[in-house]
C-alpha cells in the first residue's frame, strides 16, 4: 500500500537523539535564566526598597527642616524682637538673686487664682494674638511660646506649664554662652493635645549685636509626617516605620515611641549601617525570628548632624514570599514543565534502550540453534 505523502517514518533511535539535542540544551540554559532571574529579582527589589526608604528619608528631613524655619521665621519678626527686649528691659536694676526669688514666687502660684492676671496677659497681649494667628496658618505648630532671657514668658498661644522656661532641657542649649543656638528636642507625647510632637526652641538674638536675648519655644505635631510614611503601602503585607539609633520603633501603625517596641529588622541592618558599602547598598535579606528570610531596606534620614536628638532611620520590610510570590510560581512552573520533559527523555531512552537489547537478544537465540554445515 502507497505511503501517504504527508506520512513519515522516524526511528525511536533517531528521534532519541534528536531529542537529546534539543531538551539537554534548553533544559541547561533554562536552569541558567532561571538563576539569574532570581537574583536579578532579589536585586530588583531591593533597589526598589531603598529607593522607597531613601524617598521616605528626604521627606522626614524635609518635614523637620521646613518646621525649624517656620519657628525660626516667627523668632526673627522685628515686632517679636522688640517685645522681648521691652522685657528684657524689666530686670535692668535687678541682680541674679532678685530675679531668682521672683521666678520661684510666680512659678509657685502660677496656678493659683493671684496669677490670672500675669497669664491673662500672657495670653491676650497683641504678640499672643499674632502667635495664634501664626498657628492658625500653619496647624501643624501645636504650641508657641515667647521667652525673655531670664526664661520668663512674654506671650503664649497656649497657657505654658511653668512661666519661666529655664525647666526645659532646652534651655542651656538655647543660652549657649550668650550666643544663642538652636535645639530640637527627641520625640515626646502631648497629654493635652494627644499628639506626639517635637520641641524646636529658636533663639531670639539682638539685632546688630547677635546677642541671645529670648527665646520662641515651638511645639511640632509630626502625626502628619507619620501619616504619609504609614500611608506607602508597596506590598499587602509590606511595612514602613520609623526607629531611633537604640532601636525603638518610633512611629508605625498601632505603635508608640512610649511602648519600647523593639524592631528586630533594625538589630539585622545595624552592622550593615555602619559600614560605608552597607548604606551604598540601603537593602538586605535577612532571616527574622519568625522564621522567615524578610527584605529589608534602610535609609538614614540624616537629621542627626544638625539634631542630635533626631537619630531616625527608615525601615521597609516585607517577607521573600510576599516579595517574590507571582515570580515563584512562574518560576516554579517553568521549572516543572523542564522536570516533566527530561523525566520523559528518560523514559524513551530506557524504551529504546531496553527494545534494542530485546532485539538484539531475539536475533542471537537462532543463530546459537543452527546446526554447522560439514565441511
Amino acid at each position: 500500500m502507497p505511503l501517504d505523502p504527508l506520512e513519515f517514518h522516524i526511528s525511536l533511535k533517531r528521534l532519541l537523539a534528536a531529542l537529546i539535542l534539543m531538551l539537554v540544551p534548553i533544559t541547561v540554559f533554562g536552569f541558567y535564566i532561571g538563576l539569574r532571574a532570581d537574583q536579578q529579582a532579589h536585586e530588583m527589589t531591593g533597589t526598589y526598597f531603598r529607593a522607597l526608604t531613601r524617598s521616605a528619608a528626604r521627606t522626614t528631613a524635609e518635614f523637620v527642616g521646613q518646621r525649624v524655619s517656620e519657628v525660626g521665621f516667627i523668632a526673627n519678626d522685628p515686632t517679636l524682637i522688640q517685645s522681648v527686649s521691652a522685657a528684657n528691659r524689666s530686670y535692668e536694676h535687678m541682680d541674679t538673686a532678685a530675679i531668682q526669688a521672683r521666678a520661684e514666687r510666680i512659678d509657685t502660684n502660677w496656678n493659683a487664682p493671684e496669677s490670672d492676671r500675669l497669664v491673662q496677659n500672657v495670653l491676650t497681649s497683641d504678640l499672643a494674638l499674632w502667635l495664634r494667628r501664626c498657628r492658625e496658618l500653619n496647624p501643624r505648630l501645636l504650641k508657641i511660646t515667647v521667652a525673655d532671657q531670664t526664661g520668663a514668658t512674654v506671650a503664649a498661644t497656649d497657657k505654658p506649664v511653668h512661666y519661666f522656661q529655664t525647666e526645659r532641657e532646652s534651655w542651656q542649649a538655647l543660652q549657649s554662652g550668650g550666643r544663642g543656638a538652636l535645639h530640637v528636642s527627641e520625640l515626646r507625647y502631648d497629654d493635652q493635645s494627644k499628639s506626639q510632637y517635637i520641641s524646636v526652641a529658636y533663639p531670639v538674638l539682638q539685632a546688630g549685636t547677635g546677642r541671645f536675648i529670648g527665646a520662641v519655644i515651638g511645639l511640632v505635631d509630626v502625626a502628619p509626617l507619620f501619616s504619609t510614611i504609614y500611608q506607602q503601602q508597596f506590598t499587602q503585607r509590606g511595612r514602613m516605620f520609623l526607629v531611633r539609633d537604640d532601636g525603638i520603633v518610633l512611629a508605625a501603625p498601632g505603635v508608640t515611641p512610649s511602648m519600647k517596641v523593639k524592631s528586630e529588622e533594625f538589630t539585622a541592618i545595624r552592622d550593615a549601617l555602619g559600614t560605608l558599602r552597607g548604606r551604598e547598598a540601603g537593602y538586605l535579606n535577612a532571616t527574622l525570628s519568625r522564621g522567615e528570610t524578610s527584605v529589608i531596606g534602610f535609609a538614614d534620614t540624616g537629621l542627626r548632624d544638625a539634631y542630635p536628638n533626631l537619630d531616625w532611620t527608615v525601615i521597609a520590610t516585607v517577607s521573600q514570599r510576599d516579595a517574590f510570590g507571582p515570580m515563584l510560581a512562574l518560576a516554579q512552573y517553568a521549572l516543572l514543565i523542564m522536570i516533566v520533559a527530561l523525566l520523559m527523555l528518560t523514559v524513551l531512552g530506557a524504551y529504546v534502550f531496553l527494545h534494542r537489547k530485546q532485539s538484539l537478544s531475539d536475533l542471537a537465540a537462532p543463530s546459537e540453534g543452527t546446526p554447522r554445515k560439514a565441511a
